[in-house]
C-alpha cells in the first residue's frame, strides 16, 4: 500500500510523533491509521494529549554574539520532536529570545526562578523608599508589592516585553509559537557573558 503524506499528517496530528516515526508506523500497519497510533504507542514516541505536560526532550542550544562581540548569549530552548527543532519557525523563535536576553538582561526564565534573596533585598529597598517618603504602613506595602511586579516584568524573560513587539511580553510569543507548531515549547535555561563581567 502506498502511504501518502496526508496519512502521514494525519497519524502525526493524532499522536504528535515525528513525521519519520509516522511513516515507519504506517508501514508496519499497512497504512491502517488506528494500528499505527497503537505501534507507536507500544513504541512509547506517541506523545500526551495536553502539550504544556508534554515532555521536551529535543530542542537546540543557540548562541548569540552581538556586533563588537563584548555581549553573547547561551540559551537552551526545548520542543518534543527533532522535527519541530529543525522547522525556520522554530530556530527563528530559539534566535528571538537569545537576542531579547542579550539586550534586556533578565535575572531569570520566571519569577519563581529568581533568586529568593534578591527579591528580599528588592523589597527592603522598596519598603525603604516609601516609608522616607511617609507614606502610611498600611499603603506602603500595597506599593511595595507594586514596586515588585514592576522589577518582575523587567527582571523575568516571560514577563518582559518583547523586543520586536513590545505590545506583547515574552511568554505571549513563546504561546504564538507553541501554536503555530503545535508542540510543547520550553526556554529551559540561558546564560548572559559581558566582557570583562564575571557573574
Amino acid at each position: 500500500m502506498t502511504i501518502t503524506a496526508a496519512m502521514v499528517k494525519e497519524l502525526r496530528d493524532k499522536t504528535g510523533a515525528g513525521m519519520m516515526d509516522c511513516k515507519k508506523a504506517l508501514n508496519k500497519t499497512d497504512g491502517d491509521l488506528d494500528k499505527a497510533v497503537d505501534y507507536l504507542r507500544a513504541q512509547g514516541i506517541a506523545k500526551a494529549e495536553k502539550k504544556a505536560s508534554r515532555a521536551v526532550n529535543e530542542g537546540l542550544i543557540h548562541a548569540y554574539i552581538h556586533q563588537g562581540s563584548k555581549l553573547g548569549t547561551l540559551v537552551e530552548v526545548n520542543c518534543e520532536t527533532d522535527f519541530v527543532a529543525n522547522t525556520p519557525d522554530f530556530q527563528n523563535f530559539v534566535k528571538d529570545v537569545a537576542m531579547q536576553i542579550a539586550a534586556s538582561a533578565p535575572l531569570a526564565v520566571t519569577r519563581e526562578d529568581v533568586d529568593p534573596a534578591i527579591i528580599e533585598r528588592e523589597k527592603a529597598i522598596y519598603k525603604e523608599q516609601v516609608i522616607n517618603e511617609g507614606k502610611p504602613e498600611h499603603i506602603a506595602e500595597k506599593i511595595v508589592t507594586g514596586k515588585l511586579e514592576k522589577f518582575y516584568k523587567e527582571n523575568v524573560l516571560l514577563e518582559q516585553p518583547f523586543f520586536k513587539d513590545p505590545e506583547k511580553n515574552v511568554e505571549t510569543y513563546l504561546k504564538e509559537t507553541i501554536g503555530k507548531l503545535g508542540e510543547n515549547i520550553q526556554i529551559a535555561r540561558f546564560s548572559r557573558f559581558v566582557l570583562g563581567e564575571n557573574n
